[in-house]
């Protein structure tokens, strides 16, 4: 997708650290996730919550967009230079659109939020949502990330926004106060336009209370976007499926996290995010070696044919919002190289297994498709299709290749 801000650079493989530290982040523990996800081929570490100042729960800090102090007593360059040595980017997550009231920017700026004068002010994760819409707003969110940005080798923003609005007041609006939500977004483009002509090289991310912001607009400034907050591998099928139909598989941040372990192969899940832009968000400390190892192979075979995914074609051939057996496909754009994704998710036996037909291929070229012996044209394969067998929960990733005559 040439309309991105970086256009065709292929997305890191990420790391990110929510799930394995929550808010008890510190510079040895993050250190020590690292490692891991460095030892499995990750390209990307991103730190999550819990980072900057007073931030010990989500009661407190948001608005205070700097390092916490009893964290990070040197600040964060010792942290990313430990990632950036370990031969990965570093990542940050923000929620520059929120306060809390426990915040120093709340006690100096309590007007700053969007309310009304005679209506309580309506906390949501014991957050207030700032006023974009202001100019000051916005000047105080560009500088204090500027400076974030301008300090620290950082090439990733996860950038989130974790509640619904209430009280859509606007004091002293300067025109109609019902003109908010418009105002609100300008004011959000804004921003991120001035930090990225600022810091042109980072990638940013846009996350809205699961995947509440995956709009054409933002991704004026945004490179990819955060789906759905529900990560369970067999209902992410039908959720990538719905979000293919208007986004490309390179701006669909998928990762594989631990719901669902106890009954999901860890296989599958990697599989499952393999169609997008592959993140991991599981509990590294809790992965046995077995795990690791798997997690490995994975993300070496996502390297090979993610050029595939976000640069090809996509083609959904049996849909998993309606079937318990599904198959996806990508080709590359001259037709040269592609990749088959099957699953089954759960399915009684004894089953027929439906005839795949394949996509997008030169009728003229002959192709091999791995797990199958004999190469054939391609109008064969879209023809004549094939079978693929699998076992409950069990999944299948097959290269494509166009044979050269």
């Amino acid at each position: 997708m040439n309309s991105l801000p970086h256009g065709k650079v292929l997305h890191k493989i990420l790391y990110n650290s929510w799930e394995a530290t929550l808010f008890n982040v510190d510079e040895a523990s993050q250190s020590h996730l690292a490692e891991i996800a460095a030892n499995m081929g990750v390209e990307l570490f991103v730190m999550d919550d819990g980072w900057f100042h007073n931030r010990n729960w989500d009661n407190a800090g948001l608005g205070d967009w700097f390092p916490d102090k009893k964290k990070f007593p040197n600040g964060l360059g010792g942290l990313i230079k430990r990632v950036n040595d370990l031969g990965m980017d570093f990542g940050l997550w923000v929620e520059p659109e929120m306060v809390n009231p426990d915040s120093d920017l709340y006690r100096a700026h309590p007007d700053w939020v969007i309310h009304f004068p005679t209506r309580a002010r309506t906390e949501a994760r014991n957050q207030l949502i700032l006023n974009m819409a202001r100019a000051d707003v916005q000047d105080y969110i560009i500088t204090t990330l500027d400076k974030i940005l301008s300090e620290n080798n950082i090439a990733f923003i996860k950038w989130d926004m974790n509640r619904p609005a209430s009280e859509p007041g606007w004091q002293d609006a300067p025109g109609d106060p019902r003109e908010l939500w418009v105002r609100y977004v300008y004011g959000l483009y804004r921003v991120w336009g001035e930090l990225r002509r600022r810091h042109p090289n980072v990638i940013w991310q846009s996350c809205a209370s699961g995947g509440g912001r995956p709009d054409f607009g933002i991704l004026q400034f945004a490179d990819q976007v955060w789906v759905s907050d529900n990560t369970e591998a067999t209902k992410r099928l039908s959720i990538q499926e719905g979000f293919s139909q208007f986004m490309p598989a390179i701006t669909m941040e998928a990762w594989v996290t631990d719901w669902g372990k106890e009954t999901v192969p860890l296989e599958f899940r990697f599989h499952v995010s393999m169609c997008g832009s592959l993140g991991v968000g599981g509990n590294l400390l809790e992965w046995d070696q077995a795990e690791r190892q798997v997690g490995a192979e994975c993300i070496e075979l996502y390297k090979l044919i993610r050029h595939i995914i976000q640069f090809g074609d996509q083609y959904r051939l049996i849909a998993p919002q309606k079937n318990n057996y599904s198959a996806v496909q990508y080709i590359s754009k001259d037709k040269s190289e592609g990749v088959l994704f099957v699953f089954r998710t759960l399915i009684p036996d004894p089953f027929r297994f439906p005839v795949i037909h394949l996509r997008g291929l030169d009728p003229e070229a002959m192709y091999s498709i791995e797990g199958f012996e004999q190469p054939r044209s391609g109008l064969a394969w879209m023809q004549a299709g094939v079978r693929v067998e699998l076992k409950n929960l069990q999944s299948k990733v097959m290269k494509i290749t166009r044979l050269t005559t």
